[in-house]
């Protein structure tokens, strides 16, 4: 599938389409959308507090070094999904979450391969990474599920509040 360039980011140029869920560019569109979700105390948790304002929110999804995906299953909204590009070219991290009616299907796992397998086979990136803290289990699942394998435990710095488990996508999952 052919890549454009949006903002000077690469997207797909369609929706990605997993087993289960759909994952599609996020737009301002979608910023009050993300907005409320983030208002949810059970998201709120798992991205250490924080809340936006729509133009807060409209900002973020238009930031250069972060592609913000929204996910979808059976025709609904359930998720965000967002990489992120560094400085390193080959390199990118994922972030996500659904909201709480959502989990528990698989539908988070099958999202992040989705998107992980777009990075790797289209988009040029040999590494993708993810950083769930310890203490969510459930993301350290979900994440070993769509095909992440731990690298080592690390300790809090000016991104993590707590200590934080690195995940590493397994190329070998990138064939379909």
């Amino acid at each position: 599938m052919p890549s454009r360039s949006v903002t000077g980011r690469r997207v797909p140029a369609a929706p990605l389409q997993g087993d289960q869920v759909v994952v599609r560019a996020a737009t301002v569109e979608d910023a009050e959308m993300l907005v409320r979700w983030h208002l949810d105390p059970d998201v709120m948790r798992f991205w250490d507090g924080r809340t936006f304002t729509d133009d807060e929110m409209a900002a973020r999804l238009t930031r250069p070094h972060v592609d913000a995906y929204i996910v979808e299953a059976d025709g609904e909204t359930v998720g965000y999904l967002q990489a992120w590009f560094g400085d390193t070219v080959d390199v990118a991290g994922l972030d996500m979450f659904l909201i709480p009616m959502a989990r528990g299907r698989s539908l988070g796992p099958d999202a992040a391969r989705t998107l992980a397998r777009y990075l790797i086979t289209h988009a040029g990136r040999k590494r993708i990474t993810v950083d769930p803290y310890l203490w969510n289990e459930r993301a350290v699942r979900g994440w070993l599920k769509a095909g992440f394998r731990p690298v080592e435990e690390r300790e809090p710095d000016h991104e993590h509040r707590d200590r934080w488990l690195l995940m590493e996508f397994d190329v070998a999952e990138a064939a379909p």
